[in-house]
């Protein structure tokens, strides 16, 4: 800590304390390390918030979720259920063991992951357009019907 000097910077556990010390009246601005103050910050325009738009086909319903994001998980969180009885009862949690979180990507398979050799196994008697849920991360918009029917 610089004590004495009229403008003075004291870097205490990685946060940048700068400001005016002044005799009785110390006041100090905390401002993380690293970060720009508004004079400090280039005039362009922040970076665009790019979004996942997963729309639920029989629900009706939009969910958005950060590029990346786990579809099963976005499901869970926002109520679709994707199980049938049978999948409610006897679940892996997401893993892909059991197979029974199967959905139907009916627009913007392309904006998915690509299909895990745990989905080639357990869909190898439903269409190339079924996933699991659990296996598959969301990168764009794309819409998804929940429980399809077996193909026989």
């Amino acid at each position: 800590m610089q004590i004495g000097s009229e403008d003075s910077t004291t870097v205490m556990s990685g946060i940048v304390m700068s400001g005016m010390m002044s005799g009785a009246n110390n006041q100090v601005n905390p401002q993380p390390a690293g970060t720009a103050t508004p004079d400090d910050r280039p005039a362009s325009t922040p970076p665009a918030f790019s979004s996942a738009d997963i729309k639920f086909v029989k629900e009706d319903r939009i969910v958005f979720a950060a590029p990346g994001a786990n579809l099963r998980f976005k499901a869970m969180e926002n109520g679709i259920d994707l199980y049938t009885f049978g999948g409610k009862m006897m679940n892996c949690g997401g893993y892909g063991q059991c197979g029974t979180c199967v959905v139907d990507i009916v627009e913007g398979a392309e904006n998915l992951s690509p299909r895990t050799e745990v989905e080639d196994r357990k869909l190898k008697k439903r269409p190339a357009s079924c996933r699991l849920a659990c296996q598959t991360l969301v990168n764009g918009s794309v819409s998804v019907v929940t429980k399809p029917a077996k193909s026989r």
